[in-house]
């Protein structure tokens, strides 16, 4: 992480904003900083919640009401589900402004997981739309808060130049995967078993451990976990208070005037989604507060965030169009037993808790030498592309007539792509940002997910079994374009983020 006038020493001494923190150098969890376990520890928690939910979410949509369902619609569902998706991420704008404006990364965290168990347990308590709309909202917005700020703490937790961070980043992100792996499997069970609410109060029960087990370790983080790298004047409070109410106002207008409804939603996302990305690359861009290498670093940024949406537009389709052809596509018999729909989502982490050590090692065996981001970019987003053309193979098939296995072999590829350029992201968000944007950088690049999240939704309403082979084809087609323009460009991406690699 570059700091405007730093210092780095051999102690990973940070200086910056009048302040001097200590990055910690030990290697107390698996050669990482102790502190990391901490925030292994509440991510973890967080994404079972947030997976177990997401997990039961689409089903609990158009299911009927005789299954338990609310029997909404199946392509107005999928798109509510990718919008909602694209919320979570747009939403760390807002989480990464409070941390860098007003109370810093470590206490926005805390007061984020608060918000999203409270949005777990009005999923579980309240009936029908009730319980989704508030529900939603509440996960949405802490979830978001969350997000940014975990990933920036862990990046303090790190020298610029430390070898050891993209590794660590990919020993965070098996904890991520590890809640995403139980949160389906248990939630699921009980959906199945006892109900939709029983699933969203076990979501609940999970957030609730992770924030107790949190808030033990809260001390021990670093003081750059604290900082507030660019405090909110005082007398600006009243319009910042004022354009917050303002947004509330206008919003709830447009929802109650049918403006914004659930069949448009996740076109609104896309939208706002867009709007606030150019709007945030044109004030971090603009800002006094850059040097020129920092601004530069932010220009590479742009290419890079642009492959990251198109990547995310096909891997949040697990969410989508992978749980609809789950559902009436995908042989589930096991034994005899036909399994959860939901438990298809736990394929995925398995394979990132077994390959996430093995990219570990190879990035730290590597070192210094291993791929450049915008290669790694480029090859996960090509990878994406080719898993897309394996679903051609049982295109036009019938009712549950896919195979497990060739779904497991999907969910692989899937695999290999996110490790490619997920963890990698969130690493160089943090090695890209400037000083006196460190969250909102980060929140920059949950915007890149959050346009491919709500594009997965726009996206799932043009799949039907009748077309499945145009529409995984094309889709595919267009995301390998993507990635070798990104290899292409690597070399000019390499030389704006300015030593970083």
């Amino acid at each position: 992480m570059t700091d405007t006038g730093s210092s780095n020493g051999p102690e990973g001494q940070t200086r910056g904003a009048g302040t001097t923190t200590t990055v910690e150098a030990n290697r107390g969890f698996f050669g990482q900083p102790r502190s990391l376990a901490n925030i292994f520890g509440v991510e973890m928690w967080e994404r079972f919640s947030f997976y177990g939910m997401q997990g039961i979410l689409l089903i609990y949509l158009y299911y009927s009401a005789e299954r338990g369902g609310l029997g909404v619609d199946q392509a107005t569902a999928a798109g509510i589900v990718g919008a909602y998706g694209g919320a979570v991420y747009l939403s760390t704008i807002l989480g990464a402004w409070l941390a860098d404006r007003l109370f810093g990364s470590e206490r926005v965290l805390f007061w984020s997981a608060v918000v999203i168990m409270a949005g777990h347990i009005s999923l579980a308590l309240l009936p029908s739309y009730a319980g989704v709309i508030v529900g939603l909202l509440f996960v949405a917005v802490g979830s978001g808060g969350l997000k940014a700020n975990a990933t920036r703490i862990v990046g303090t937790l790190y020298d610029e130049h430390d070898s050891r961070r993209d590794a660590g980043f990919s020993l965070f992100y098996l904890g991520i995967n590890l809640g995403a792996f139980f949160g389906p499997l248990l939630t699921g069970l009980l959906q199945s078993t006892l109900g939709f609410h029983w699933g969203f109060g076990l979501a609940a029960v999970g957030m609730a451990i992770g924030l107790v087990q949190y808030s033990l370790g809260r001390k021990r983080l670093p003081d750059a976990a604290r900082e507030v790298p660019n405090p909110l004047p005082s007398g600006r409070y009243p319009l910042v208070i004022a354009i917050g109410v303002a947004w509330i106002i206008v919003i709830v207008a447009l929802v109650l005037t049918g403006v914004i409804n659930a069949i448009n939603l996740a076109l609104w996302v896309i939208g706002i989604t867009i709007v606030a990305a150019i709007a945030y690359f044109v004030v971090i861009l603009g800002s006094r507060l850059l040097n020129s290498d920092e601004r530069s670093r932010i220009i590479a940024f742009i290419p890079l965030f642009i492959t990251n949406a198109a990547f995310w537009s096909l891997y949040q389709q697990q969410f989508t169009v992978v749980t609809i052809y789950s559902d009436k596509r995908l042989d589930r018999n096991l034994f005899g037993w036909e399994f959860p729909v939901s438990w298809v989502q736990s394929i995925n982490p398995i394979f990132i808790i077994i390959l996430s050590g093995v990219f570990v090692a190879i990035w730290t065996k590597w070192g210094d030498k291993q791929p450049s981001t915008p290669l790694k970019f480029a090859a996960g987003t090509v990878i994406m592309g080719l898993a897309f053309f394996l679903f051609l193979f049982w295109a036009g098939g019938g009712e549950h007539s896919t195979p497990l296995l060739a779904m497991v072999g999907i969910l692989l590829v899937f695999t290999v792509a996110e490790l490619l350029i997920s963890p990698v992201g969130l690493s160089a968000s943090t090695k890209l940002a400037p000083h006196a944007f460190r969250a909102q950088t980060v929140a920059l690049y949950f915007l890149s997910v959050a346009l491919g999240t709500a594009m997965s939704g726009q996206l799932a309403k043009l799949y039907s079994p009748a077309t499945e082979g145009v529409y995984f084809g094309v889709i595919g087609a267009v995301a390998v374009v993507i990635g070798l323009i990104l290899a292409l460009l690597s070399p000019w991406v390499l030389r704006m983020m300015r030593g970083v690699r």
